[in-house]
């Protein structure tokens, strides 16, 4: 132990003993003094010296006492046990109250971090302030906001993020609660997407959110880049009651059309880059099918009519859509992202003619 822990243990002590002795000759002169036996160390003494070493001290100081003192005068024994007992609760309650203290200084500094990515700070300002929360997660990371449950058990949350390999950070803003997930190395996860690591965790934890919408944000690469994902998070929030059977929890990408709609820049040009530039590029034949299609409200026939093919091209046709994009033209759902895609893939290229 360094010179200065030494002295600072052998003041405690000091005030200890001599407290002890002060109560024991006149015990209803002055108030317990245990409580103020701690008063005496440094500050910093709480931060270089476990719980653990601290009882440790407190034992052996005790038996010292009881060694030199209480065998000469066994009818010091009960007060020495007394003392001691209180000496104890004394130091439990002083590392309460320091665990206390850090515990609401980690929530504040929390909340202030997800906020942080919330209000879109610089990266250097929230790489910092994560790494003084413990954060641990090297992997992806992705935000999601759902509605917030009363009462708010976080660890419940923690435990569960956990489990499943992952690292998270919580705040409550109004009713919505938001979650920062970060991946850990996970051997089990190593050969799942992003994408689907994430809502692997989401998943686990629907049942802790209050009843309503739950919003998965696309995953970036390091928290640094965790305004990216809340981005699109906040914006598919804002917008998921416009699609009443949304799964939950939804990917804030399912909701591109209706962030379109909706006035989000980034959805539009992630509509147009996903849907409507591989068509043009790849081939316009497939593009005009694909708008005849959706303009005949989604008949076969009367696709096949309006470009003079057999029905078997339209569907030889579709399939080849759905392989170059991904994307369904047959089923309700995803025929209207398409729809909504084509007019913005329209749009766009007229501007860019009249640009010209």
């Amino acid at each position: 132990m360094e010179p200065e822990r030494k002295s600072a243990v052998g003041l405690v002590a000091q005030t200890g003993i001599g407290s002890f002795v002060a109560w024991y000759e006149s015990p209803g002169s002055q108030p317990w003094v245990a409580a103020d036996v701690f008063s005496t160390a440094p500050r910093e003494l709480i931060r270089t010296i476990s719980l653990l070493e601290t009882l440790q001290l407190i034992r052996v100081v005790v038996e010292v006492v009881e060694a030199r003192v209480v065998q000469e005068n066994p009818s010091l024994r009960e007060a020495v046990l007394l003392y001691s007992r209180e000496i104890a609760f004394s130091a439990a309650d002083v590392y309460a109250r320091a665990a206390e203290a850090r515990g609401l200084w980690d929530a504040r500094l929390e909340s202030l971090v997800v906020d942080s990515i919330l209000s879109d700070e610089t990266e250097a300002e929230l790489s910092s302030r994560v790494a003084a929360l413990g954060w641990r997660a090297k992997g992806e990371v992705s935000v999601l906001i759902g509605t917030a449950p009363e009462p708010l058990d976080q660890e419940s949350f923690r435990r569960v993020a956990r489990k499943l390999g992952a690292d998270i950070l919580l705040a409550v803003h109004g009713t919505r609660l938001v979650l920062v997930l970060g991946q850990l190395t996970n051997a089990e996860n190593s050969t799942m997407d992003a994408e689907s690591r994430s809502m692997k965790v989401a998943e686990a934890l629907v049942d802790r959110f209050a009843p309503g919408p739950i919003v998965v944000g696309v995953p970036v690469k390091t928290v640094s880049l965790a305004r990216r994902s809340a981005k699109t998070a906040l914006a598919a929030f804002s917008v998921v009651e416009s699609w009443p059977k949304a799964p939950r929890p939804v990917f804030a990408d399912d909701l591109l059309a209706e962030r379109a709609l909706a006035g989000d820049q980034l959805a539009k040009t992630r509509l147009v880059e996903r849907i409507y530039v591989p068509l043009i590029q790849n081939s316009l034949e497939l593009l005009e099918t694909l708008t005849c299609y959706l303009d005949t409200g989604r008949s076969l026939e009367a696709t096949a009519r309006e470009l003079f093919v057999h029905p078997n091209t339209v569907r030889y046709r579709l399939k080849r859509i759905t392989d170059l994009i991904g994307w369904d033209a047959t089923g309700a759902r995803e025929s209207f992202v398409l729809q909504v895609a084509i007019i913005l893939g329209s749009m766009s290229e007229h501007e860019n003619r009249k640009r010209r």
